[in-house]
């Protein structure tokens, strides 16, 4: 056998063994998706017409709240009226179709004081009382808001009349922030624009009460310091946070006593990209539009420990059935052919329990489906070598010449035949959506693993084969026809 053949040999069984370890030592494991662990999935259509840019927002809003709730690979898609939500393995289902549905206004928050990370005097869980007047009773300690175990105040408990412990965009530090005095109904728009030489965000509010008239208050207060608005260390004037779902966007102190409603600037050392982020957020206040839930669908965790375990019993059972034919039929060679296989296997096991440990890439039961039909595909490219061995041989040559001049002319078939599985996997994950996709996914990840076994293991392992005086001489042994011996050749000739 040629030095190169046996390269591949050791190399590709090698690659196989480490990717195998490394995903044990790793503790490597798939993602399951919503149809095999369970969960919810809810499709939510706008109420009135969107357009696209709106629907846009309103998919990244909700997938930074399906974040925030710790779900793993949630599956979060824009459709033609709405937003498309898969959540797998979520516990409060309830609770997160609230979350990912509602409106959540946008509101102007004075700051008392700006705290570390997790203090360890606040970290503590507070309990939530009537909001005083002023931040004093709260910087003297006489009141703790109420705080979770990461020292910021939980959803259910961020209230617009209440003291709250909140996070900034940059994760660094955390606001003491007094009742809200403004929602986004204020708020008329919102732009990001390069003035001076930087971006800022400009925002221009509504007339009246409900809009300029109480910012004006609020900014005559932050800008001389008063109790309900103090001035912090390191500032000339106090400052108000624009909160958005539990999340301080931006803090900028009030450097005038009024301002007129469209001439209101914000600036904070913005890049383009942090400047856009603001003024969408401010912009629509949270969802752009209004959404109502449609077909909302709960899979348990007991149905979807069913579906996987219904789907590992098909695979290992129809790898039984195949495994039983190849090894019955091509004998020696059959065993080869499962030996391709676990390789292919390896390896794709490896790749979905590294995609799902680090990408978050859901294994679903159409994935499942996939991987079982590329065991069809995989165990195919073997029947092809085989047969064109036992075609040379009946041909006149013998098994061992065979090997070599079969090889390139099957592989030639297998890429061809592969391809069109290739192809139709392409053609699903780009014209489809869903599980449709995961199906195309592992299917075309397994045909392309399929190519690697055949090339690097399977074709060199026969060739090492045929390098035996068993191989020559009994070539029966290996599914292939008695008459491929070299002693019955020597006869013949």
């Amino acid at each position: 056998m040629p030095r190169r053949q046996s390269i591949y040999l050791v190399a590709i069984v090698l690659v196989a063994v480490t990717a195998s370890a490394l995903t044990a030592f790793w503790q490597n494991k798939p993602l399951l998706g919503l149809d095999l662990q369970g969960g919810v999935s809810v499709r939510l259509t706008a109420t009135e017409p969107a357009t696209e840019e709106m629907l846009d927002q309103a998919v990244e809003i909700i997938r930074k709240r399906v974040d925030a709730l710790g779900v793993a690979e949630p599956e979060v898609s824009r459709t033609a009226e709405g937003v498309m939500v898969s959540l797998p393995g979520v516990d409060n289902q309830q609770r997160a179709l609230e979350l990912v549905g509602t409106t959540a206004e946008l509101r102007f928050r004075p700051v008392c004081d700006v705290l570390p990370l997790m203090p360890a005097d606040l970290a503590r869980e507070g309990v939530a009382r009537p909001a005083p007047a002023s931040c004093e009773p709260l910087l003297a300690g006489d009141l703790t808001p109420s705080t979770g175990p990461l020292g910021v105040t939980l959803p259910e408990d961020d209230l617009a009349d209440q003291f709250v412990v909140l996070g900034g965009r940059d994760n660094n530090q955390r606001y003491l922030l007094a009742p809200s005095v403004l929602t986004g109904d204020a708020l008329e728009d919102a732009n990001a624009d390069m003035i001076d030489f930087e971006w800022q965000v400009a925002v221009a509010l509504k007339a009246g009460p409900a809009g300029i008239d109480t910012f004006n208050e609020m900014a005559a207060l932050c800008f001389v310091g008063a109790p309900t608005c103090p001035i912090l260390p390191g500032f000339t004037n106090g400052r108000l946070a624009l909160v958005l779902d539990g999340e301080v966007l931006t803090a900028p102190q009030i450097r005038a006593p009024e301002f007129q409603r469209d001439r209101i600037l914000i600036s904070g050392a913005f890049d383009k990209e942090e400047a856009d982020v603001v003024a969408l957020g401010l912009r629509y206040g949270a969802l752009p539009i209004e959404l109502e839930a449609e077909n909302t669908q709960v899979v348990s965790a007991t149905i979807g420990e069913d579906s996987l375990h219904a789907g590992i019993v098909a695979g290992l059972i129809g790898l039984a059935i195949v495994g039983l034919f190849i090894v019955g039929y091509y004998r020696l060679l059959g065993l080869v052919a499962l030996a391709s296989l676990a390789i292919s296997g390896s390896l794709l096991w490896a790749i979905i329990a590294h995609m799902g440990t680090q990408s978050g890439l859901a294994l679903t039961l159409a994935g499942v489906t996939g991987i079982i039909v590329a065991i069809g595909v995989s165990v195919d490219s073997n029947v092809v070598y085989f047969e064109h061995l036992k075609e040379d041989i009946r041909d006149g040559r013998t098994a061992r010449s065979s090997v070599d001049k079969a090889f390139p002319v099957a592989f030639s078939t297998i890429v061809k035949a592969d391809m069109a599985s290739l192809i139709g996997a392409g053609l699903l994950w780009w014209l489809t959506v869903g599980a449709v996709r995961g199906f195309a996914l592992y299917l075309g990840l397994a045909t392309l693993l399929d190519l690697v076994a055949t090339y690097f293991f399977m074709g060199p392992m026969v060739r090492l084969m045929a390098q035996s005086r068993w191989f020559a001489e009994h070539p029966e042994r290996f599914g292939l026809p008695a008459s491929g011996a070299v002693s019955a050749v020597g006869r013949t000739t």
